[in-house]
């Protein structure tokens, strides 16, 4: 399955960070591509939303679950369901250096074999694309 990585170092305390990328209903209020983020459970450890985002305009809509691990700074996500058939990973918040380095993780697959052949590249290139995004927005509002 194919797996994007991306990084980010970002001038704020880790723990604030990882707060904010908890208060994932937000995100649609500072990350351009992200429509909708509806909570559906809220747990200690953990949420169950659904999104809405656009690719190349293009809407995908999804269910996850993420688990927080407070202690680690780490989010770990999963697709429940949705317009993917795979769409997996986690957010890693790591404080050094005076800084936070952030690693997003995505293990993805959109489950139509032809399609992956045919516009494989260009598939992993948007999502590469929506985590860069993604980690710049989540650097400019801690930021702020």
């Amino acid at each position: 399955m194919p797996y994007v990585e991306t990084t980010i170092v970002i001038a704020a305390p880790a723990r604030i960070v990882y707060e904010l990328a908890k208060e994932q209903e937000r995100f649609p209020d500072f990350m351009p591509d992200v429509e909708t983020v509806r909570i559906l459970e809220r747990h200690p450890d953990r949420v169950i939303s659904q999104w809405k985002t656009l690719v190349e305009e293009a809407p995908i809509e999804w269910t996850e679950e993420d688990r927080f691990d407070d202690g680690a700074l780490r989010i770990d996500y999963q697709l429940l369901d949705g317009d993917l058939d795979k769409f997996e990973g986690s957010w890693t918040f790591e404080e050094r250096d005076g800084a936070t380095h952030v690693l997003l993780g995505v293990d993805y697959d959109f489950g139509v074999p032809t399609l992956a052949e045919l516009i494989g590249p260009t598939l992993e290139r948007k999502v590469r694309e929506n985590s860069v995004m993604m980690l710049a927005a989540l650097k400019r509002e801690a930021e702020r």
